[in-house]
C-alpha cells in the first residue's frame, strides 16, 4: 500500500489498519523498485524495520510518539549516527558519522523513522543534482529532466512515493527549487531556526535544514518537531517555536499579500506567469489584499550570493586536506615530492568539478587585493537587500513570487554553462541573503507536463502564518 502523507498514515494507525513496520517496509520495496531514480545513497531497510517495530509495540501500548509511523529520509549533507555522510563527494565516501545532527536526533525522540541518505549535488553544491560523485538523480515526472538540486534526492524521494518526507538543505534555493521542479512542498526556515550542528557547511551564513513533503501539514509536523535553539549552534535562535497547526480553513480576509515587480520581468516562462496570476487571482476572490510592490536591489542578488557563498566555501572546505580525513590519494607520501603534493592530490582528485570551481572562485574574491572589490562590497548589498525585505514587511504580510524561471532542466543541458545554471536561482536567493523563510507549493502542471511551484516570503520566524497561507493556495489551487 502507498502512503502519500504522514497525516493520512496517522489516521489509519489509530484505526488498527496499519502498522509502522507495514507502512515501512512498503517504502524499503518502493525505493527498490525505483532504485534507477539514484535518489539514495545509503538505505538502512534493516535498521529502518527495527525502529518500526519498536514503535509498532509502543504503540499497543498505548505509549505512540507524536511523529510514530513517519518515514524520513536525510539528505547526505546531513549527520545520523553510524552512518555515511558523504555529501555526495568522492573526498567523504569512506566517513562515518560518529553522532546524530541536532535536527535528526530531535525528529528521532518524536518518533521518525529514518530509513536512509538521499542523494544531492556535491557538498550541496549545485542546481541540477548532476554534481554527484555517484551520479545524477532522475526526475519521476519526466526522467530525462533534472530533479533541482542540490536537495533533487530528498524532492524525488518523496515525490515518487518513496518516503512520507525528507530533510534537504537550503542555501539558495536547494530545498524551494528541487520541491518545485518535483511537484511537492519545500520549506526553508527563517537562518537559525533549525540547529546546524550535523549538517555539513557549505556557507555557513546561509545554510538551513529543513523539510520536503507532499502536504504542508506535514512539513509543518517535521519543522516544528525540529526546531529551536541549541547550545550546540551558536546561530541557532532563541526564538520560541510557535505551534505550526494548520487552520481549516485559514483565514485570510485583509491579509496583504505583495506581488514584487522585479520577480515578473523579463526571464520568466509565460505558462508559470500565467499559473500564479491564477493563484493570485484566486486568493483575491478569498479575501486577500494584493499589493504590487518595488524590492530594487534582486536585480543584484545573484552576484551577491555566489560572490559570498563561493569565499565561504572556499574557507570551509580548506579542512580537507587527505590527512587529517577525507580522501587521501593511494600514492604514498613517500613518492611525493613533498606534503604539498598530498594536499594538491588529496584535493585535485577527491572533489569534483563544481566544487574546485567554487573554491577557486571563494579564494579569488578573498585574496588580497580583491577582498573589497568583491567579498566587502557583496556584503554590502546583502545589507541592501535585507532592507527591501524590511520595508517590503512593512506594507503587506508576505510576499508571493515564481520559484524557477522555466518548468524544467533538460538533464545535461546546463552542466557545461555554470553561468546558466546560476542562473537558475534567480528568485530564490534574495530570501537566502535576507535569511527570511521561503515555501516552494505545487500549483499545477505545465503544458509540458511538468510540474509548477509558486514561492511565498515569510517575515523573519513568521513560518506558521507562511505555511497557513501555502496550504490555502493549494487548496484554492485544487478546486
Amino acid at each position: 500500500m502507498s502512503w502519500v502523507t504522514f497525516a493520512s498514515t496517522r489516521k489509519a494507525l489509530a484505526r488498527g489498519e496499519t502498522t509502522c513496520e507495514a507502512v515501512t517496509d512498503s517504502f524499503i520495496r518502493a525505493i527498490e523498485r525505483q532504485a534507477h531514480l539514484n535518489a539514495f545513497t545509503y538505505v538502512d531497510a534493516e535498521g529502518a524495520l527495527a525502529t518500526a517495530r519498536e514503535h509498532d509495540k509502543r504503540l499497543s501500548a498505548g505509549e505512540a510518539a507524536p511523529l510514530a509511523g513517519l518515514v524520513l529520509a536525510i539528505k547526505d549533507v546531513v549527520c545520523v549516527k553510524g552512518w555515511p555522510v558523504t555529501c555526495a563527494s568522492r573526498m567523504l565516501s569512506d566517513f562515518i558519522s560518529l553522532y546524530d545532527a541536532t535536527a535528526v536526533a530531535r525528529l528521532k525522540a518524536q518518533g521518525a523513522i529514518i530509513i536512509g541518505k538521499t542523494n544531492c549535488d556535491e557538498f550541496a553544491m549545485g542546481s541540477s543534482n548532476e554534481n554527484s560523485h555517484y551520479g545524477p538523480v532522475l526526475n519521476p515526472r519526466a526522467e530525462d529532466y533534472s530533479p533541482g538540486g542540490s536537495s533533487g534526492g530528498s524532492a524525488v524521494a518523496v515525490a515518487a512515493g518513496l518516503c512520507h518526507a525528507a530533510l534537504g538543505t537550503d542555501t539558495g534555493g536547494s530545498i524551494r527549487q528541487p520541491a518545485a521542479l518535483c511537484g511537492v512542498v519545500g520549506l526553508k526556515p527563517t537562518y537559525g531556526r533549525v540547529s546546524r550542528y550535523g549538517l555539513v557547511a557549505f556557507a555557513s551564513s546561509f545554510d538551513c535544514i529543513g523539510p520536503l513533503a507532499n502536504s504542508v501539514e506535514d512539513a509543518a509536523l517535521i519543522l516544528e518537531a525540529m526546531a529551536g535553539a541549541d547550545a550546540r549552534d551558536a546561530t541557532s535562535a532563541p526564538a520560541p517555536v510557535k505551534p505550526m497547526k494548520i487552520e481549516k480553513p485559514p483565514a485570510v480576509k485583509g491579509l496583504r499579500i505583495g506581488v514584487p515587480r522585479e520577480f515578473f520581468e523579463e526571464g520568466l516562462d509565460s505558462g508559470i506567469r500565467s499559473a500564479i496570476d491564477e493563484a493570485i487571482d484566486r486568493l483575491r476572490k478569498a479575501g486577500a489584499e494584493i499589493r504590487a510592490i518595488s524590492m530594487p536591489h534582486t536585480r543584484y542578488g545573484i552576484a551577491t550570493y555566489y560572490i559570498l557563498t563561493t569565499a565561504e566555501a572556499s574557507s570551509n572546505l580548506g579542512r580537507y586536506d587527505g590527512l587529517l580525513y577525507g580522501y587521501r590519494p593511494k600514492t604514498s607520501a613517500s613518492e611525493l615530492a613533498g606534503l604539498g603534493q598530498v594536499y594538491a592530490q588529496a584535493r585535485s582528485q577527491g572533489f569534483g568539478r563544481e566544487a574546485k570551481r567554487r573554491i577557486m572562485l571563494g579564494t579569488y574574491v578573498l585574496s588580497s587585493g580583491y577582498y573589497d572589490a568583491y567579498y566587502a562590497r557583496a556584503q554590502r548589498v546583502r545589507s541592501l537587500i535585507r532592507g527591501d525585505f524590511e520595508r517590503a514587511f512593512k506594507l503587506v504580510d508576505m510576499l508571493l513570487t515564481p520559484v524557477t524561471p522555466a518548468p524544467g532542466i533538460k538533464l545535461g543541458s546546463m552542466i557545461d554553462d555554470p553561468l546558466q545554471m546560476y542562473l537558475s536561482d534567480i528568485y530564490t536567493v534574495t530570501a537566502s541573503l535576507a535569511g527570511v523563510p521561503g515555501l516552494a507549493v505545487p500549483i499545477g502542471t505545465h503544458a509540458t507536463g511538468l510540474p509548477m511551484g509558486l514561492q511565498i516570503l515569510g517575515n523573519a520566524f513568521d513560518e506558521s502564518r507562511l505555511l497557513r497561507l501555502g496550504d490555502l493556495v493549494m487548496n484554492l489551487m485544487q478546486d
